[in-house]
């Protein structure tokens, strides 16, 4: 693909008390510190038990045909048909079909568009453009192009919180975004933290009642966010869905759709030959 990994590091500091001694045979003064130090570090486990990321894996229930060539961007199921939005430069396309089936609607975007994620909202679609700063609002059932609105930044991830009435965004960085489903306006803003440590390389979206799931550029880790507060309440490992020879050809992980009034979800790649329906279950399951 085509971005850059930003690596962050965190340094932690330490503090020192330094005791005084008193004159007058008093000898040295103790304040109860390290009592104090104890409990607060004692705190802090707590805590950080507390907001510890459920470990998740895949159940594959079901291996589907995809098309070796997407360089899926989004992916979406409404109503038993499948919408996957492609990239590249050239070759970034919107198409619809049955899922597991062969596209029966494609449009192409314009070079020097490079598509990005995409989500159903009622009878039109939202698709993103990467560096481009336009996202592309089409009709459902053709995916002809009704308009276009131009946005700040990079466009990544899409999806939309019906009951919320709001669309979610990444944009690589550990910020989704909340934006107005009809015209696009932003609506706010949350930090994506896993134990209080922001992760970034959000990449494509799906949302599921009131909860996202992301796929994370560079890996084959899905995680489950709390939009409300960003917190990552499960990390699932997707890892070892494709064998080592079809891996050498494809590229990451990327696209998640949800199966409707389901467990399941819809899972690809770019470069993918292959779909995954699969559940999320405990580790060790």
């Amino acid at each position: 693909m085509r971005r850059v990994i930003s690596l962050t590091s965190k340094a932690a500091a330490t503090l020192s008390t330094v005791a005084l001694t008193v004159a007058l045979g008093t000898g040295a003064c103790t304040t109860g510190d390290d009592d104090t130090s104890d409990e607060t570090s004692a705190e802090n486990s707590v805590t950080s038990a507390a907001t510890e990321a459920e470990r998740l894996t895949v159940e594959v229930v079901d291996v589907l045909p995809h098309d070796p060539t997407a360089f899926t961007q989004g992916l979406e199921i409404v109503d038993d048909t499948l919408y996957e939005g492609t990239g590249l430069v050239g070759e970034s396309t919107l198409r619809s079909g049955p899922i597991g089936g062969e596209p029966t609607v494609t449009v192409s975007l314009p070079a020097p568009l490079f598509g990005e994620g995409i989500t159903v909202v009622d009878s039109r679609i939202w698709q993103l453009t990467w560096r481009d700063g336009v996202a592309i609002e089409r009709d459902r059932d053709t995916l002809a192009e009704l308009r276009r609105v131009t946005y700040e930044g990079e466009g990544w991830g899409l999806c939309h919180q019906a009951e919320a009435d709001r669309l979610v965004m990444s944009d690589g960085s550990p910020t989704l975004a909340f934006r107005d489903p009809t015209d696009f306006s932003v609506l706010g803003s949350v930090e994506v933290t896993d134990g209080g440590v922001p992760v970034d390389e959000l990449n494509e979206l799906e949302c599921v009642d009131d909860t996202v799931y992301a796929n994370v550029w560079h890996s084959d880790d899905i995680l489950r966010i709390d939009p409300e507060t960003g917190v990552v309440t499960a990390r699932i490992d997707a890892s070892g869905l494709l064998t080592p020879e079809e891996a050498v050809d494809a590229d990451v992980l990327n696209g998640i759709a949800a199966f409707p009034d389901s467990d399941r979800f819809l899972v690809t790649g770019k470069w993918w030959p292959k779909m995954f329906t699969v559940r999320f279950v405990p580790t060790g399951r």
